[in-house]
């Protein structure tokens, strides 16, 4: 007989044994033909049951048919107990879900290749040292001067890639009225080439496109962009396009699946480095660098030239730092060259959660390790409620090895039910995870799809859990020993110090999930509340621009304009906005004498700017409509510390030093309150503030391209007047338009998203292990009691007291919850240095970050422990000696 056959009458059933009976019957009557006597055909033909079962043997597959027996057997015992079995279900999805969907964002961010040729010869460069702070850091940032003498020095040996760090940028492809935004990337011109990439309309970039500066104002779409702007229109080749006063040619769009080298943003044009303003410039380190490292290329020497020549463009450059200290040039010239694998890309957004999604990741599969131990708890107790079944397939022939097949085929259903519901639940949850840390102005994006490798960790995760709660219970179950089943069991005390182990393991996993959860919660309260010096609700923050820079006066007119706006209270004119990303530093020297080595931080702001923000006047003036850059300046109370030594600073100068040994006079006219500048993590920066407008050698008033007009209202949502004070500035002068706008809550907001989303994520978890703790503990004692009802009752007949049963009851479970307790403080003090850097101002050994999650456990347990200590009280004394 073929294998196909054999394989179809494993399905066949019913039909395949009428046929055997059939011909079993055949056989006789064929004997009874002859003239034999019945009982004789019949002992002469042999057993029928031995008979059928060998004919089985032979017509299909013996293992592969007991499997499907199994599998039957395995869902009507589910469907047999279906509360029992709908809650192990239920917590496993949760669990499987939750492992399922951290894997798709871990994956998406930090593991999936670039849809490149051989992504796995492609580092990323970066220098590592001691940073301004005078901490240690990591700096990508190139100026692409120092790329190009890079690329020189190693091109036998890897080719060298400059990307410009992705940037939201205004463009139009009409009149100044149509704006709109877009993501743009500078590149190299070689880079689609290296890449192995190929366009799907038009042509890419090459590298006599990238050769000198402003030549080739030409632009690449990537093939999302095209696909959402254009709806894929071929005629959009040819088409241009203006970015400020540059106007681009697109040539071609970019390969379906290449989206960019930075996971989580997609670009939508690519432009080339020399159309960047900073191409030339040795002072603006303004690009990342990609090397694509030839095959057999040892990566040491690489990095030893490497490092060499950036360090010899470094030497040079820093011969104009004159505002410098020695020991500043020593730190910055003692960075040293790293390469970094970027086979997946690298981004601010890898950067910034790869400690935090691997501390999901550890929290999500603690959940599910708990959800395993209250499965297998309960499959012990069922393999203890059915110890005679298991003792009568011994019996009559079932041998270990299918015993073991039968309770791990029931915990197979489980886990993959299980994980059909968790699958929904991870499609659902990965893009509510990404939407929540996608700040207003920058939008995170990742792909997340339902490929091979999420569908095979799928696979992989959820057979390791059917091994995981499944295993232990299906060897002790094909363990019983037939003569002790039947005359009344093993000794039940076995099984409940399993149960209670995994009590202590359950425990112990959902101490340290709690603890987490309190450290991320405690760092998110104190970010939100931490003082920032000025008051952000009310602010509405309008980045304008206008086609050519334009008068001061008609930006006065503009800011004058919106005054008188019903709902207004107060507008300020700023070059940036405080907590907005941007900084500008320099060296400051006091009465001639050195810089000190401390960087001040500088912004230009306009008469009103101060009392806008509501930052405290604490001496002198604000800025008056003639005060100008350089001239006047107000400082905070940091930078009176660090370069007045504390004294009175309003009257007297000091000097800002540029590279090159350039010096600006400026006089203090006001001294006000210290405020965070660039993020709400740093301690407090001296800070100096120079007048909004600005005149050249020749004292005329320079004109100004792009500013921030700070408008505080009155309204308790100042988003609702957006629209108003977006429309309002172009009325007062044409030539002006709102690039974005933001409130100052939500900028100060998006320096803890993070924060909040680790805060939300690990109390949802904690909960969920606090629940399923519960319920395992819950499960344990109700076996316990369970199984000791007949002692209970003999102890309550001789005079036990409702105390004593409680006890009796509880102490060991309780004394697991103990022990797991303090196995979780052990976990948690050791786990807490390696998320260090995700907490802020959080002390892990603070006696309420300790008592908090032990108090919860307490109070669950005792939850949990009540039902089951109550109907132990319970127990009819009388009845259980009656049944004895």
């Amino acid at each position: 007989m073929s294998w196909w056959s054999r394989l179809a009458n494993v399905f066949r059933g019913n039909r395949l044994s009428r046929e055997i009976d059939e011909e079993l019957q055949s056989h006789i009557e064929e004997a009874l033909e002859q003239g034999r006597d019945p009982a004789e055909a019949r002992r002469a033909l042999g057993p029928a049951l031995r008979l059928r079962e060998e004919s089985r043997d032979v017509r299909l597959i013996a293992w592969l048919d007991s499997l499907r027996a199994d599998t039957v057997f395995g869902l009507r015992q589910l469907m047999k107990n279906k509360v029992t079995s709908a809650a192990a279900i239920l917590s496993l999805a949760l669990g499987i879900g939750a492992c399922t969907s951290a894997f798709r964002l871990i994956d998406a961010l930090l593991l999936r290749p670039l849809p490149v040729s051989e992504p796995e010869q492609l580092y990323g460069l970066a220098r590592q040292g001691i940073g301004p702070e005078g901490k240690p850091a990591t700096f990508d940032g190139w100026a692409y001067p120092a790329f190009r003498l890079m690329r020189a020095a190693v091109r036998d040996q890897a080719e060298l890639i400059a990307l410009s760090y992705s940037e939201r940028t205004d463009l139009t492809y009409g009149s100044d009225a149509e704006m709109e935004k877009a993501f743009r990337q500078y590149v190299s011109g070689w880079m689609f080439d290296s890449f192995g990439l190929r366009p799907a309309a038009g042509r890419l970039f090459t590298e006599s496109d990238d050769s000198r500066p402003g030549a080739h104002p030409y632009a690449v779409l990537s093939y999302d962009y095209w696909s959402s702007r254009f709806g894929r229109d071929p005629k959009v080749i040819g088409r241009t396009f203006r970015i400020g006063n540059d106007l681009y040619e697109i040539i071609g769009v970019g390969p379906e699946r290449f989206t960019g080298t930075e996971p989580g943003t997609v670009i939508d044009i690519f432009i080339p480095t020399m159309m960047h303003p900073g191409a030339q410039r040795s002072d603006w380190t303004w690009m990342r660098t990609l090397a694509r490292v030839n095959p057999g290329v040892p990566m040491e020497p690489l990095r030893a030239k490497l490092d060499a020549t950036s360090r010899a463009f470094e030497e040079d450059r820093a011969k104009g730092f004159s505002g410098w200290s020695k020991q500043q040039v020593d730190e910055f010239l003692n960075h040293r060259l790293v390469l970094e694998p970027a086979a997946a890309g690298f981004s601010d957004l890898q950067t910034n959660y790869r400690t935090a999604l691997a501390a999901l990741g550890v929290l999500v599969a603690l959940v599910l390790l708990i959800a395993c131990a209250n499965v297998a708890n309960l499959m012990t107790a069922q393999a203890a409620a059915r110890a005679r079944e298991m003792a009568l397939r011994v019996s009559i022939g079932a041998g270990r090895a299918r015993l073991v097949q039968l309770v791990l085929v029931e915990g197979a259903w489980l886990a993959f039910l299980a994980a059909a519901i968790g699958g929904a639940f991870a499609w659902w949850s990965a893009p509510v995870v990404v939407s929540m840390i996608n700040p207003p102005d920058n939008p995170a994006r990742l792909f997340l799809p339902a490929d091979w490798r999420v569908l095979g960790f799928g696979l992989v995760l959820t057979v390791a859990v059917m091994l995981l709660f499944g295993l232990a219970p299906a060897l002790r179950a094909s363990a019983v020993k037939p003569v002790s089943a039947l005359k009344g069991g093993e000794d039940p005390h076995s099984r409940r110090r399993l149960m209670h182990a995994l009590i202590a393991v359950q425990t112990a996993f959902c101490f340290l999930v709690l603890f987490v959860a309190g450290l991320f919660v405690a760092t998110f309260e104190r970010l939100s509340r931490h003082p920032t010096g000025f008051s952000p609700q009310g602010v509405v923050t309008l980045e304008t621009v206008t086609l050519s820079p334009q008068p001061p006066a008609l930006w006065d007119q503009v800011a004058e304009h919106l005054r008188r706006v019903p709902g207004v209270e107060t507008v300020g004119l700023a070059s940036s906005v405080l907590l907005g990303g941007w900084s500008w530093n320099n060296s400051i020297s006091v009465n001639g004498a050195p810089p000190n080595g401390i960087l001040a931080y500088l912004l230009q702001a306009s008469p009103g700017w101060v009392e806008a923000m509501r930052i405290p006047m604490i001496d002198g003036r604000d800025f008056l409509p003639g005060d100008t850059y350089p001239g006047a300046a107000i400082v905070n109370k940091a930078f009176a510390r660090t370069y007045f030594r504390g004294e009175y600073p309003v009257g007297k100068p000091f000097e800002v030093v540029f590279s090159g040994g350039k010096r600006l006079r400026f006089e203090v006219v006001g001294l006000v309150g210290d405020v965070t500048y660039r993020d709400i993590r740093e301690p407090i920066l001296p800070q100096a503030y120079f007048p909004f407008h600005s005149v050249d050698t020749e004292g005329a008033l320079r004109p100004v391209g792009q500013g921030t007009f700070i408008v505080r209202t009155s309204s308790v949502n100042p988003m609702a007047m957006a629209s108003i004070l977006r429309r309002e500035v172009p009325r007062a002068r044409s030539e002006f338009r709102v690039s974005n706008i933001r409130t100052q809550t939500a900028i100060d907001q998006s320096h803890t998203v993070r924060e909040r989303l680790l805060a939300r994520l690990a109390l949802f978890f904690g909960v969920v292990a606090l629940l399923l703790s519960g319920v395992g503990l819950y499960g344990v004692l109700d076996y316990s009691v369970l199984q000791r009802r007949k002692e209970i009752g003999i102890r309550m007949a001789i005079g036990a007291q409702a105390g004593d049963i409680a006890r009796g009851v509880t102490v060991d479970a309780f004394s697991m919850v103990l022990v797991g307790a303090v196995a979780g403080l052990a976990l948690g003090f050791a786990s807490a240095r390696y998320i260090q850097t995700l907490l802020y101002q959080v002390k892990p050994t603070d006696p309420r970050m300790l008592a908090l999650p032990a108090l919860t456990i307490l109070a669950s347990a005792i939850l949990a422990a009540l039902p089951p200590v109550i109907r132990a009280v319970r127990i009819d004394p009388a009845k259980m000696l009656r049944a004895e």
